[in-house]
């Protein structure tokens, strides 16, 4: 599992691969937090395009992300996430923290 961030604007973007699982979450986890207290964004954006597999580990990395950003006053959101996935979030009621979209153009971007 990788993670590749990226700051747009006011968003950072974590863009995930492979699995997700207990092996790989602590890394990245800390990663991003690092990023996040680092940049201040006022959005989190959690590509998960390019995720294989999840376990419930991935549902915590969500879960604490949405503290973190919170607690700075921000926003989280997941991007694209494979439809077996997605169905596993929705069951989970991550929605209720976090928005489930596909990931925006360049042009919606600019518009945050």
């Amino acid at each position: 599992m990788a993670v590749v961030l990226q700051k747009e604007k006011t968003c950072l973007i974590a863009r995930l691969s492979g699995e997700l699982d207990h092996h790989s979450v602590r890394s990245i986890r800390e990663e991003i937090d690092t990023a996040v207290t680092e940049q201040q964004p006022s959005k989190l954006a959690l590509d998960f395009s390019g995720v294989t597999f999840m376990d419930s580990s991935g549902i915590g990395l969500i879960l604490g992300r949405c503290k973190v950003m919170c607690g700075i006053g921000g926003t989280t959101v997941v991007w694209s996430p494979p439809a077996h996935i997605k169905r596993v979030m929705r069951l989970s009621g991550i929605e209720r923290l976090a928005r489930i979209e596909t990931e925006p153009s360049a042009e919606e971007e600019e518009t945050e």
